[in-house]
Order: C-alpha cells, then structure tokens, then sequence
C-alpha cells in the first residue's frame, strides 16, 4: 500500500464552492493528491509556484476576482497550458462557452451534476493522452538535437578548410562564434534595444563561423604573404567579403533560411565600420546590422591575439587597448562598452579552453526550448515535502520579519510580495504584469519599476546583487525607500535573467528603529535619564577628554522610598521616580550627566570652577518636595576629582561612602566625602550594619 501512494501526482481543483471542491476530491483523491484553490487569483498563485507539479486542472468558469476564462489566457499568455492540461468543469454548458473553453486550449469540458465514472474516466484519459504527447515530443527533441549537431558540424568543417587554407588555426572560427555569443549575450542583457532569443544567438554563433568563406576565392600568394600586403593587393583581399556573400545567394533554395540570410549580412558586412570607412558598402552606424557589427569585433579581436604570417600575437590586454582606443576602426559605443564589460569572460574562454565551452548544452537547449521539455510527470513525495516546508518555513519567517519581502519572475511577468508587505504598501500579494498595474504605478512609481529592471538586467551571474534607493508612496506620504535584490539566472547555457527576490527597507523606519534600539540600549525605561552602563562611559569619556578639569560627582536616593509601594502600589511608586527623574533633568545644566543607578538611587555628574556647595544646595532643593501628598525627601552623597582623583570607581564609592555618612545620621541632607568618611565607613560596613536601601 506505501508503494502506491509515493510519487503521487497532483490535480488542481479551482472552483468556488467549497462543496463542489469536496465532492471532486473525493471522486479523484484515493489516486491522486488534490491541491484547491477558491478562485483564479489563487489558481494563478498555484501554478506561478507549482506548476511542474501539477499534471491536471479542473477549472469552473464562473467565480470571483478572476474566472475561468481568464486564467486559461494566464495559461496561454505564459505557456502553461502547453505542460499542464485543463479540464472545464461548469454548470454553464451553452455552445458559445464550451466553444470559447476550447478555443483558449481547454483539453475537455465535463458539466454538472458530476457523474463519478465520467470524470473518473475523462481525468484519467487526458492524464494518459498528454503523457503520451511527451514521449512523442522527446522523441521529436532527440531528432531535433541530432539535425543542430550535424548542421552545427557541417558549418564547422566548412570554416575550418577555409581558414587551413589561410595558414590559420582551426581555433578561429570557434573563437568568433563563442565571443560572438558572449557579446551578445551581456548586450540582451545591457539594453532592452535588441530582443534576440537564445536561439537567435546562437545562430548568429553558427552563422559567425561563415564571416570568411570568401577568402577561397582569394590567391595563395596574397592570402599568405608574410609582410604587408601592396594597395592593389589589399583591394584584391577586401573582394572576400562581396564574394562570400555573392557565394551564399547562389546556393539555391536555401537563400530564405534564418541561417543564410544571417551567414549573408555577416560575410559581406563585417569589415564594415561604425563612421563608413568600411568596405563593401560604405554602411555607417545601424545601416551594418548586429550579427556583422558583432562578428567584426570578435573577429578583430581574435586576429591580434593569435599568431599571424605576418605578424606575433598581441596579448589580451593590448588588443583591448587597441579596439577601444579606435586603432582599429570605430565600432559602436553600446558594443565596446559590452567588449570592455566581457573582457575578463572572453579571455578566460579563449585562452583557457580549446573549444567552444557548453556547445553541446546551447544545441540540446535549442531542442528543449522548442518543445517545453521537463522532468518526468511525478515528483517523489519526499521532494514535494521538503518543497513545501522551505515555503512554510519562508512565509513563516517574511511575517515574523516585518519586512517588505517580494519574488519576481519574468516568465510568467508576476511579483508576489510577502503578506505583511502587500498591507504595508496597499497592494495585492501576487499581482500579474506589475509594470502595468495602477496600484503598483501608484506606489512605486513608473519611472522607479523601469530603472529597478534595467538596473536587475545589468547583473551577471557571479554579480547578482544590487542596491536601489527610491521614493515611494506609503499610505499615501512619500518615503525613502532601499531595494536590495538578488537576481536570478537559469542555469543553462546561455544564462537567462529569469527574476529576482528581495525586501524594500523604509529607510526612515530603519533610521529609526536603529535609533530607538540604541536609545533602549542607553536609557532607563521608566525615567528616559541615562542607565549606569552609558552614564559611566560617558563620564569616563569627559574626564578623558579633559583631565585638567574639576568634576564632582552626588548619588542621592529617596528617604522611606519603600512605603510609596507598600502603601500605595508600584503604579505610583512609578510615578513618584518619573516625578524625581524630570525635576533632576530641569535642575541641571546642559553639559551635566543625569542617570538613575537603579531602584530609587539616581546619579548626577558635573564640571565645576567654583561655589560647589551653593550648586549642590540648589539641586538638592529642587528635588525636595512631594507628589500627591506624597513627601519627597532625598539623602545625596557627594564627591569631588581634586579630592579622590579621576578613577571613576573610586569616585563612585567615595559618592556612596558620603551618601551612608548621611543615613548613618538621620537622612534627608546631603554630605561632602572626606577623610573621615573613609575612616568611619573602614570600621562598618552597610551591610554588616543591616542597612539597606529604601
């Protein structure tokens, strides 16, 4: 019985009525594992994160938010039907809705009531039929895959004899195509000016192995001389490039292949030039199109760093310097700046490697493009449950956060932002085609969405992580916000920009909340004066800083402090400290530190030049007093630099010392630390006495 149930494959159930869900999942869930989802927002949801998993949907057409229509167009507009199967299910059996059901790629349409056998019998047939579409289309993917790889090899034997004939290393021609397809790959990535698939790539790759095809038609003794060629011989070796071109229209019924026509810009137009010094044609600027611009780069560059007849090798760095300086010839900014920004990659690949690196993933990838291949139909349950507590734990951990935490994914176009995020900025959680939604716009602005992609775009795998600051719109006030990103690339080769994840920080909440946590590391609680901890360093700091200075230092405590709580409660015992705490903060000057030590014992430092008793007395009577009929009566010790030096331990003690002269006396005065303090408080202690503090 356990066998049965591993790699259970899973249906998708979307309807409205949780009734009608139930009775579905009880038809199909002794087979299959039931996922449900109450409308097409939720469905969408569903298959955005798990639709390699989901081997068939049962979908009703009218519900709210979104119905059933328009989550078949989610499906087509993302290719999702193309993987996943959907069977319509509604009580809506009029010929325009079943007819508009199957136009939108509907597989099957069953009406209500159910009848158990025939949506039993019809799940299970459109299981099989599309399981069978698959084995046919990795039949039709292998086919495919063996065509690209003996075109691919027929292309390169072709380039290869034209470059033995030249004296050259067979070397080159992989050297164009795969920094061809480096070139291009940063430009799609640079700039949104240029939209080439990945297989437009590497079909330029292929085609960029033709460039010099021409060449056979040029004489030995020219196309090998060892020193610089006359000007009537270089006029006969710039003729290559017309008739490498002449020779590609002639080959007939091929001329209208993607291949040919590429192969054909690239041999006539790549010793074209950016301001029209080139040849054939004289093109200037756009007029060359992209795969001759491409390939003349690449072919330059590769011609000064390999070895000549006429000439030794450049190295990588002195080739750079060459093409970017315009030594030889102008080529398009927008492309030095790619050659410049690819120049560790291209050197790494052409002085690293002998051949062309992932050839045989970049064709195998062009098949599985082609037909949407994926893994098998079932995923060991084991999978699907460490899947699914890595989406737990992650929902888990984005509310706890309390942060603005989002995915983004290009393929379908969506953003799903984290629970707690989509209430903070007032917009849905998954939202479909962002950059054209009004509650999107509105709050984080046209102009931040375009720059934040065009800023994602220009990442690279090994560079991933980017920073932006913006201004967005929170509950309607504008706010200073930080977007930290991390995009994401396929893994295959090339390397696709597939979306991102990150979390938007309010920079002015982050500011802060650092501030308050440093506030609440420094400051009592109750009373807002400083804790002891940060009073002491701050003291130590000031004497530091100035040792030449007189400070004194007074510790006072509240007189039968311990009835205001026994007789009154701790509320008002509270209180009572606040009351001390803000008469203390009024009395002091500036520069003077305030802290409470603890319990109802506060602390006071200051600087000094003369007349410290009459500051002291004025402290220590406005701090005398009452609150609500409370009385109010402090005993304060107090303690002098000039006295007992700047060690703030022993000033400290010596402050406490005077403060227990004072009770030892009567309380409710204060006292000045001298010599016979010490010598008295040397004979008993505080606590061998039985005092302690009220």
């Amino acid at each position: 019985m356990e066998n049965k149930k591993e790699n259970r494959q899973k249906i998708l159930i979307v309807d409205d009525s949780e009734m009608n869900r139930s009775i579905l999942s009880d038809m199909l869930s002794e087979k299959f594992d039931i996922v449900e989802a109450a409308d097409g927002v939720q469905a969408v949801s569903v298959l955005q994160k798990m639709h390699p998993e989901i081997i068939l949907v049962m979908l009703d057409i009218v519900m709210p938010n979104m119905d059933g229509f328009d989550v078949l167009a989610v499906m087509n507009k993302y290719h999702w039907i193309d993987e996943v199967p959907v069977v319509m299910i509604s009580a809506e059996n009029t010929a325009s809705y079943v007819e508009r059901a199957y136009a939108l790629g509907a597989t099957d349409y069953i009406s209500r009531p159910f009848d158990y056998l025939i949506v039993y019998r019809r799940v299970m047939n459109t299981i099989m039929l599309y399981a069978k579409q698959k084995r046919l289309m990795n039949l039709v993917a292998d086919q495919m895959y063996e065509k690209e790889k003996s075109n691919s090899m027929m292309v390169s034997i072709l380039s290869h004899i034209v470059e033995f004939r030249n004296g050259e290393s067979g070397m080159h021609v992989l050297h164009i195509q795969s920094i061809t397809e480096i070139l291009l790959r940063h430009l799609v990535r640079k700039t949104d000016k240029y939209h080439l698939s990945p297989e437009e790539i590497s079909l330029m790759g292929m085609a960029s192995a033709l460039h010099d095809i021409g060449k056979i038609s040029i004489p030995d003794h020219i196309l090998n001389k060892p020193g610089k060629l006359s000007p009537e011989e270089f006029d006969i070796m710039k003729t290559h490039a017309a008739v490498g071109a002449e020779m590609l229209t002639e080959m007939p019924g091929h001329t209208r292949e993607p291949l040919m026509k590429l192969a054909y810009e690239i041999c006539r137009w790549h010793h074209e030039r950016h301001d029209g010094s080139g040849y054939p044609d004289g093109l200037k600027g756009d007029e060359i199109p992209l795969s001759a611009q491409i390939v003349s780069i690449a072919d330059v560059y590769d011609a000064l760093t390999s070895e000549r007849v006429y000439k030794p090798p450049f190295s990588h760095e002195e080739a750079l310097r060459m093409i970017l300086n315009g030594e030889c010839g102008p080529f398009d900014p927008l492309l030095l700046e790619c050659l410049s920004e690819c120049a560790d990659q291209i050197r790494d690949v052409i002085f690293t490697k002998s051949d062309d690196p992932g050839k045989e993933n970049k064709l195998h990838h062009i098949t599985e493009e082609l037909q949407h291949q994926q893994d098998e139909l079932t995923v060991s349950s084991r999978t699907l449950n460490l899947l699914e507590h890595e989406r737990t734990k992650y929902q888990f951990f984005a509310s706890m956060s309390r942060e603005i935490q989002f995915e983004y994914t290009v393929d379908p176009d969506m953003v799903m932002i984290s629970e707690w995020g989509a209430k903070k900025l007032g917009i849905s959680e998954i939202v479909m085609n962002p950059r054209r939604d009004e509650q999107v716009i509105a709050c984080v602005g046209e102009h931040n969405l375009e720059k934040l992609s065009a800023v994602l775009r220009t990442t690279t795998p090994q560079n991933p992580v980017i920073q932006f600051d913006c201004e967005i719109t929170i509950g309607g006030e504008k706010r200073w916000t930080r977007v930290i990103c991390r995009a994401m690339w396929s893994s295959e080769e090339p390397a696709r920009y597939t979306g991102a994840i990150g979390k938007m920080i309010d920079i002015h909440e982050e500011h802060t909340h650092l501030q308050d946590l440093e506030h609440k590391a420094s400051y009592d609680a109750l009373t807002g004066l400083l804790n002891h901890a940060n009073a002491r360093w701050k003291i130590e700091e000031q004497m530091k800083s100035h040792p030449e200075r007189n400070y004194a230092l007074a510790i006072f405590d509240l007189d039968h402090f311990k009835n205001a709580n026994d007789n009154y409660g701790h509320i008002f015992g509270d209180q009572v400290l606040k009351c001390v705490a803000e008469k203390l903060s009024r009395s002091i000057r500036e520069n003077d530190i305030a802290a409470r030590v603890g319990g109802d014992e506060f602390l006071i430092f200051m600087e000094y030049r003369e007349n410290l008793p009459a500051i002291i007395h004025r402290i220590f009577s406005t701090l005398m007093g009452e609150y609500e009929n409370f009385p109010i009566s402090i005993s304060m010790g107090v303690t002098r630099t000039e006295v007992v030096g700047m060690d703030y331990d022993v000033l400290f003690h010596s402050a406490d010392q005077a403060l227990y002269a004072v009770k030892r006396s009567g309380r409710g005065r204060y006292e000045f630390f001298d010599d016979s303090m010490r010598e008295m408080l040397s004979v008993i202690s505080p606590i061998e006495s039985g005092e302690t503090e009220e």
